[in-house]
């Protein structure tokens, strides 16, 4: 009767800590993809920010063509990416034709000078700012997960119920890891 109700008493501590493992699995995956929706705001505001920077320079870089259609064209591309690795190379693109676009507007001081302009300007660096940190958090948030799921023994359990590594968000080029310069 004791071993009865010992091998029970132990069976149902087991039970509760995979129900506890599974249960901190599925918060843990949770909290990643919590924090990449956070940066897919993020990214949607930088997105959505980009036409109008664009529209407002259009009457004074009338000689500068493709400098714009870079933007809009790399914009296109990183809203359409799908994984978190092609969102990471697409955001390079993107701010890479940004820092391009900031630099050629360099050369018109009235349009540094529009107060349009300006506050496009302040609106786009305080969104990468956002970005920046956004993307720290999820990236923290995948380490903690990546490491439940790769550490024993709730690894077995992970295995099991199918959790599968995350990616990262991070920037490929060491040229890109900072955000667009945007000081006039």
């Amino acid at each position: 009767m004791i071993i009865a109700i010992v091998v029970v008493a132990l069976i149902v501590i087991l039970g509760a800590m995979l129900v506890g493992m599974y249960n901190s699995l599925v918060r843990l995956r949770n909290q990643v993809d919590n924090a990449w929706s956070q940066i897919d705001v993020q990214l949607k505001r930088r997105h959505d920010l980009i036409p109008n920077l664009v529209e407002t320079t259009k009457g004074y870089m009338k000689h500068e063509r493709e400098t714009l259609d870079s933007v809009t064209n790399a914009r296109a591309r990183a809203m359409g990416a799908g994984s978190v690795g092609e969102k990471a190379e697409a955001e390079t693109e993107l701010g890479s034709a940004l820092n391009r676009f900031m630099l050629v507007v360099e050369n018109y001081p009235d349009l540094k000078a529009n107060q349009n302009f300006l506050a496009l300007q302040e609106e786009l660096t305080s969104t990468e700012n956002k970005i920046a940190f956004a993307r720290q958090g999820y990236n923290d948030q995948v380490l903690f997960y990546n490491n439940k799921i790769q550490m024993f023994p709730s690894n077995i359990l992970a295995g099991m119920f199918n959790f599968g590594k995350r990616e990262y968000f991070e920037i490929e080029d060491r040229g890109e890891r900072e955000a667009p310069e945007v000081k006039f």
